[in-house]
């Protein structure tokens, strides 16, 4: 089960890159042919827009599994273990509803969209397509929290918060280290 989680991971990972390769080429691509040959694909935007929301809609689950979001980990780490799991509940509960909530929305947005078969202005894509990431995204960070809070609640985490202090010590000593020839 192990192996499969983690190449799954890779996946995400893979798949997070691949969108974030996709608008840099296309933004690349657009650039030159704009400023040295006076021309350009009309689509450019509206795809890297549409890329672009893809990431960081897939993005947020990505975060809580790394705990990179950003929190007040000062103030949290003012309380004992216990005080700090509760907090992470508490946000683990906000998390989800506020998941559960825009997925709903964009489960709306998306039966909106398939009834009057809208497309986009420049890709003539179903809005469906590109709105999708709503479900996909918000499902999986809705999953992520899931997780995360079944982490906290075994006592194998006791916060989502990573400790941004400490990992800054880590690269301050990794780069002493590497100047140091260590």
């Amino acid at each position: 089960m192990k192996k499969v989680i983690d190449v799954l991971h890779q996946v995400e990972e893979g798949f997070l890159a691949l969108l974030l390769a996709a608008m840099t080429l296309v933004t690349f691509i657009q650039v030159v042919l704009r400023y040295v040959f006076s021309s350009g694909f009309i689509w450019a935007l509206e795809l890297v827009t549409f890329l672009f929301a893809w990431l960081v809609i897939m993005g947020i689950g990505y975060g809580i599994r790394v705990h990179s979001h950003i929190g007040v980990d000062a103030f949290i780490r003012l309380f004992p273990a216990t005080g700090q799991r509760i907090m992470a509940l508490i946000a683990i509960v906000a998390g989800l509803a506020y998941c559960g909530m825009l997925a709903y929305g964009g489960w709306t947005q998306l039966e909106l969209y398939n009834m009057v078969e809208m497309e986009s202005e420049d890709l003539k894509l179903p809005l469906e397509v590109p709105y999708s990431v709503l479900l996909f995204g918000f499902g999986l960070a809705f999953w992520r929290f899931l997780v995360a809070g079944w982490r906290i609640l075994t006592y194998q985490d006791t916060t989502l918060l990573g400790n941004e202090s400490e990992e800054a010590l880590k690269q301050f000593a990794k780069k002493a280290g590497e100047e140091n020839g260590q």
